[in-house]
């Protein structure tokens, strides 16, 4: 997924952390905010080149959607359930500590991820990269919020998002460009070199701190009970693709996920200090604010999963210029994200929580026009904008009803949870709308198919393709002339399980205004 739209998920993490309680000399705090910079692009530069980079890694892999769906979720599911027990780690074990520790593993996990001889070592590199970026990103912006006194953090929050828009903008199309100059691996290796200058910047500069209060622990239960649980449910749901829900692995894999998450649920609710307490969710905008969050990070997640399958296998882009397709959205969304938190006194949080996800799920529907061919202008060009603006009049609004709605005490815990609800979202969206988007190509193939004069273990043949969606290809046995016409059913097959996927996302999104209008209160007349 494009990380733009995390980008003031995370700065509500700053802000909802408590006041800075570590003096740092004046000479030091700009090279802290540095530091923080550095470290945390490592992990907005990734989540969105790895998207554009996805088509290469699958073709050279030779890996199916489902194992492609996995170097994405890989990295969500550790990076989402763990984020809040990365954040109170390192509250209780040192910011400085955690965040070079995270670095560093998220570095090393970079390397294995390069030199990933297949589809499954690389899986297993992106998880270990999640636990590193669980480490990183929270720490990154605990440490800007102790670093920095009050008057000084509203400076230091804007040059950190505004770099971090910057690098999320740039990242795909140098991304892009990497894939096609070299190959998909060198964007890990890009990681070390950037992981070397935020842990030299670190240890030379940043002071260490800590929360000295007496209640602050660590949920390890709770995270590994979170990673099972959603890992095994998004296991089930991207395996049902393959197996049907009959399956006996499926089955068992869901089952796991409901005990897992009902245990997880118990000990929230038990728990002296848990990582997510559940008594937040009895505020009705607290509810309902992260209620739009899944529902419009669902849609965004996977929309954006399948954009770069379609300009680059079917459109015939090159990796750089799909990465450059998503520049519209990353602007908008970094330029008027702050404007439209201008409005939310104006119009009421309610209002724009209405208004921001109908515009994306127009512009999703949008994305469901374009066939084969076109000018980028008139085909992804409009929805990009599109769905881009409409994210930027629902960020500010998401984050302030979530800050709103708890006490100061919970609001670093009540921005985090709303943090993890988005990644985790993203995450559950590749696995659902990836099934969606296989049954509904081999559903279109079979149409297509049918009216080929093809023998049976032709047939037989073209349905093993399936899985592979965008990547599908014409059995080499088959004549040229057939090769052709097949080549050009797969690509309008995917077009129609594209199409259908952008539908479901805006579905999702016009879901998350109607439940912006019932959930969140409306602005109080003065």
């Amino acid at each position: 997924m494009n990380s733009s739209a995390f980008i003031a998920c995370d700065e509500s993490v700053i802000r909802g952390t408590r006041a800075g309680d570590s003096p740092c000399p004046e000479q030091a705090k700009p090279w802290v905010l540095a530091a923080t910079i550095v470290g945390s692009s490592m992990a907005f530069i990734d989540t969105s080149v790895v998207n554009v980079a996805l088509p290469a890694i699958q073709a050279d892999l030779a890996a199916a959607v489902r194992e492609a769906q996995w170097i994405v979720n890989a990295y969500m599911l550790m990076l989402g359930a763990l984020l809040l027990v990365g954040g109170a780690a390192g509250d209780r074990f040192g910011r400085r500590r955690v965040f070079i520790i995270g670095v560093t593993v998220f570095a090393a996990a970079s390397v294995a991820c390069a030199w990933a001889p297949n589809a499954g070592a690389l899986i297993a590199a992106r998880a270990v990269q999640g636990v590193g970026g669980a480490m990183l990103v929270p720490g990154s912006l605990a440490i800007i919020s102790a670093m920095f006194p009050e008057q000084e953090r509203g400076r230091a929050i804007g040059t950190w998002a505004g770099a971090s828009a910057l690098t999320t903008a740039l990242g795909p199309v140098l991304g892009g460009w990497l894939v096609d100059t070299w190959s998909w691996r060198i964007i890990f290796l890009i990681n070390v070199p950037i992981a070397v200058v935020a842990v030299a910047l670190t240890i030379w500069r940043m002071p260490e701190s800590r929360d000295e209060a007496s209640d602050v622990s660590v949920d390890w239960a709770g995270g590994a009970l979170a990673v099972v649980g959603l890992g095994a449910l998004a296991y089930g749901l991207t395996l049902a693709s393959e197996q049907g829900w009959r399956g006996a692995i499926v089955l068992g894999s869901l089952a796991l996920a409901i005990v897992m998450l009902s245990s997880f649920l118990w000990r929230e609710a038990r728990a002296s200090h848990p990582m997510m307490p559940l008594e937040l969710f009895r505020s009705r905008n607290f509810s309902g604010a992260n209620a739009i969050t899944l529902l419009l990070y669902f849609a965004l997640g996977g929309a954006m999963f399948f954009i770069p399958f379609n300009l680059i296998r079917i459109q015939g882009y090159s990796a750089a210029l799909a990465g450059a397709a998503f520049l519209p959205f990353s602007l908008i969304m970094g330029v008027l994200s702050r404007w439209s938190g201008g409005l939310i006194d104006r119009y009421g949080a309610r209002t724009l929580l209405t208004v921001g996800p109908a515009i994306v799920g127009i512009g999703f529907a949008l994305l469901a026009v374009p066939g084969i061919g076109g000018s980028y202008w008139t085909t992804f060009f409009p929805p990009m904008v599109v769905v881009g603006f409409g994210m930027a009049v629902s960020v500010a609004p998401l984050t302030t009803s979530v800050m709103r709605a708890v006490d100061d005490r919970h609001a670093g815990v009540a921005s985090g949870i709303n943090n993890a609800t988005a990644r985790i979202a993203g995450m559950l969206a590749v696995a659902v709308l990836g099934m969606v988007a296989v049954a509904a190509f081999g559903k279109a193939v079979d149409e297509r198919v049918d009216r080929m004069s093809l023998s049976n273990e032709t047939r037989a043949l073209v349905r093993a393709e399936i899985p592979k969606l965008a990547e599908a290809q014409p059995p080499r046995s088959m004549e040229e002339a057939q090769r052709d016409e097949l080549q050009l059913a797969f690509k309008e097959s995917f077009v129609y399980s594209f199409r259908l996927v952008s539908l479901v996302a805006a579905a999702l999104a016009f879901a998350s205004a109607v439940c912006g209008w019932l959930t969140i209160e409306p602005k109080r007349r003065s």
